[in-house]
């Protein structure tokens, strides 16, 4: 229902999954699957290369590929990311994650991992 100021409210999905229908109709992410979490605390663990998209809030993700694309919208707790369980610190110049809903995506390549803050 479109109210008094042609604003069409969100009521019959949650915010990831609509991230996910807008981000699958840009072509580069015709490949991305769905990431699930390992626990209810939204730790994820990524293997496999591609482009993910986590099913909830991302407090922590390790990764054991060599590369990754993965967008998530960050938990209360976000602690970021880890290589094959170490810690690694985003490269300089990405963005500085807040849990406000926003919408990020870290790029994992050559060893590094890179955070950009998507949307406007």
């Amino acid at each position: 229902m479109i109210n008094a100021d042609r604003i069409v409210p969100v009521q019959a999905t949650d915010l990831i999954s609509l991230y996910a229908v807008i981000l699958k109709q840009d072509s580069n992410n015709s490949s991305m699957a769905k990431a699930s979490a390992s626990d209810v605390e939204g730790d994820f663990t990524i293997s496999t290369t591609g482009i993910k998209l986590c099913d909830q809030p991302l407090k922590s993700c390790n990764i054991t590929g060599a590369s990754a694309t993965i967008y998530f919208v960050a938990d209360y707790k976000y602690e970021g990311f880890y290589l094959s369980g170490v810690f690694e610190e985003p490269q300089a110049g990405s963005a500085d994650v807040v849990a406000d809903g926003s919408l990020y995506c870290a790029v994992l390549s050559s060893g590094d991992i890179t955070i950009t803050k998507v949307g406007l």
